[in-house]
């Protein structure tokens, strides 16, 4: 669904239509999870997602529909996901279930069968800076344009253009030598 339509189904929702509002969070859910999911973790996706939903409908009445409802959504989004991890660094986390299989897996040796190269793909998203696994999940796997990227992360688009290529020269170092962006390898 194009940014047009999303943004009269918002207005709708705003104006009460109920069906225009259903219409917008299935159109948009799947754009807020993979975001959230890409710049939290996986297990708090989903509540996030519904986070940045009961947000966006609060927030609702004050969208005048100046720029996109996708854009308007996925800022969002960011701040939830901002928020999330600013209360996560507060409080000291109790190991679980999923640290244990995480670690096992990352100690496992490259190559064995069942390692797939989307697992070292998703581990050196996580290492990559915030600023540019932002803007290179908006624009790379959620499609948006470096403008749309721009408003949404509420920053110039050279900026955006920078963090991208620069993800990519660090994901493309990490992929080739196996070590996590943003830390230095020796020699």
């Amino acid at each position: 669904m194009d940014d047009q339509q999303l943004t009269r189904y918002a207005i709708a929702a705003k104006q009460g239509d109920r069906e225009a509002a259903a219409t917008f969070v299935r159109a948009t859910q799947r754009q807020v999870w993979q975001l959230l999911r890409h710049l939290t973790d996986a297990r708090s996706g989903e509540d996030l997602t519904q986070e940045c939903y009961l947000r966006a409908f609060s927030a609702l009445p004050s969208f005048r529909g100046d720029s996109s409802a996708r854009t308007w959504l996925l800022a969002i989004a960011r701040r939830v996901a901002a928020d999330h991890l600013r209360r996560r660094r507060r409080r000291p986390r109790v190991a679980d279930h999923e640290d244990w299989v995480g670690a096992a897996d990352r100690a496992q040796p490259r190559g064995l069968p069942g390692m797939t190269d989307n697992y070292a793909l998703r581990t050196a998203l996580d290492e990559l800076d915030p600023a540019r696994r932002e803007a290179f999940v908006l624009t790379q796997v959620l499609g948006l344009s470096y403008e749309e990227t721009a408003g949404v992360c509420g920053c110039r688009i050279g900026t955006v253009r920078s963090r991208v290529s620069r993800a990519r020269t660090d994901l493309a170092d990490a992929l080739r030598t196996e070590t996590p962006p943003g830390r230095a390898s020796p020699g």
